[in-house]
């Protein structure tokens, strides 16, 4: 069946596939998409692919109809029981209550003074940035300039020393790109530079088994992960002995009627920071960058009106999606735009599809920095919504502040290389020139 190629990872080496989305969309807003084998991954029971901008609000906004618990958000079913159970101990994959209060507790801790340091520091940090390669010409976009203010930023948030930055870096390509060849072995971080309890946890990951083709294991499972997990506890311990000004040593230290947050509570939502806050944002960037390259009239524009660059980001995180889908369970026999869904039943929401729906938006496939209104999905909606979207935005003006006053001329200077995800919308590669 056509709709299968929407699930396939290898469809996306090229991007997404949006003419695809646009012809099935025109047949209907809800499909059912088969889950063949493929790369690995064993068949699957098959989803319902919602491609409509009204019925992805609807499902993301309907805990109680479509729970992001039960099978938590991923396409794929985790292999067994127990790696579901653990999976479901994410704040990303609960309900309310249960999300509610964890939520609430990492809302508490993101004080205006801690979001004020952090923005000042966003903007020094995107100028060191490009100060680095201001004067070589040429660079990957991706590697050289998106990567590193989402780690900075996110290294200060946590409380990770900055010498450790890069083993985020790992962890996040570990976990979005297992269907990755390049990704899935991600091994950047240097040990001779790191804390001690970075280096432990590098002697961990050393130690993790591997399949007959090298391969480690889903990074989904605590066994996959298992030297994130250790120094996720690690962190935890040392910030309660020598809490600082950054989120997590707040957060470590509130408490509500419950009680405060608690180690294991606190290493789920580690993998949370380090791979949504991280990936998400690293894809964003880039995305966006690509967004203006190929589109050289809005590139002069904004360069001409820069005031319009706060408009020009709502429209590359429209334009461009970091995160493509997002999985929910059926908890109850529900009808969706005239489908009938039966309980137990996948229904995968498409932010990359609802974010194009002509219904919503004029001449969708259009870059249009001035587009009004943009009413975009892509930082979700309901009680899930992006908990960093303000701290996204800042880091995206920040950037583009800088590249697009400091890079004259800036163009393409290759093709650019996309991750091999169903997933995340990553561009691994973006190789740009500039004039110097």
């Amino acid at each position: 069946m056509e709709s299968t190629r929407l699930f396939d990872p290898a469809t996306y080496a090229d991007g997404v596939p949006y003419e695809l989305i646009a012809e099935m969309r025109s047949q209907a807003s809800i499909h059912w998409v088969e889950e063949p084998a493929v790369m690995g991954w064993s068949e699957g029971p098959g989803y319902w692919a919602v491609l409509s901008h009204e019925s992805v609000k609807r499902v993301l906004r309907e805990p109680t109809l479509f729970s992001s618990h039960m099978g938590a958000t991923q396409i794929r079913d985790p292999g067994t029981a127990d790696m579901l159970s653990f999976v479901q101990r994410m704040m990303l994959n609960q309900d309310p209550p249960e999300h509610t209060r964890l939520r609430r507790l990492l809302t508490k801790s993101f004080t205006p003074r801690a979001i004020s340091k952090l923005e000042v520091s966003i903007r020094s940090r995107a100028m060191e940035i490009v100060d680095r390669i201001v004067n070589q010409g040429s660079a990957d976009f991706s590697s050289e300039i998106a990567a590193e203010l989402p780690l900075m930023t996110l290294a200060e948030i946590m409380g990770v020393p900055e010498q450790d930055r890069m083993l985020l870096f790992d962890w996040s390509n570990r976990v979005i790109g297992y269907q990755d060849t390049e990704y899935s072995s991600s091994d950047q971080f240097d040990p001779a530079t790191g804390t001690e309890m970075a280096r432990k946890a590098r002697s961990i990951r050393d130690n993790i088994g591997r399949d007959v083709n090298g391969q480690m294991p889903d990074p989904r499972s605590r066994e996959g992960l298992a030297d994130m997990y250790f120094y996720a506890g690690e962190l935890a311990e040392y910030r309660r002995r020598h809490p600082g000004e950054d989120v997590v040593s707040t957060l470590l230290a509130t408490a509500d009627e419950e009680g405060a947050i608690t180690t294991a509570e606190f290493e789920t939502m580690f993998f949370l920071f380090a791979v949504a806050g991280n990936e998400t944002l690293r894809n964003g960037i880039p995305g966006g960058m690509l967004a203006l390259l190929e589109n050289p009239g809005q590139l002069q524009k904004l360069l001409s009106e820069p005031h319009l660059l706060p408009s020009a980001i709502e429209e590359m995180l429209r334009f461009a999606p970091p995160v493509i889908h997002f999985r929910r369970t059926a908890t109850d026999n529900v009808e969706l735009d005239g489908v009938n869904i039966r309980a137990g039943e996948k229904v995968v929401v498409y932010h990359a599809a609802a974010n194009r729906d002509p219904k919503i938006f004029n001449d969708p496939d259009n870059f249009d920095i001035e587009r009004s209104p943009n009413e975009h999905l892509t930082f979700g909606a309901g009680p899930h919504f992006c908990l960093g979207a303000h701290l996204a935005r800042s880091q995206m003006i920040a950037i583009f502040e800088q590249v697009l006053t400091r890079l004259p001329g800036i163009a393409l200077n290759g093709k650019p290389e996309y991750l091999v995800s169903n997933f995340q919308n990553g561009l691994k590669h973006l190789p740009i020139i500039w004039r110097t």
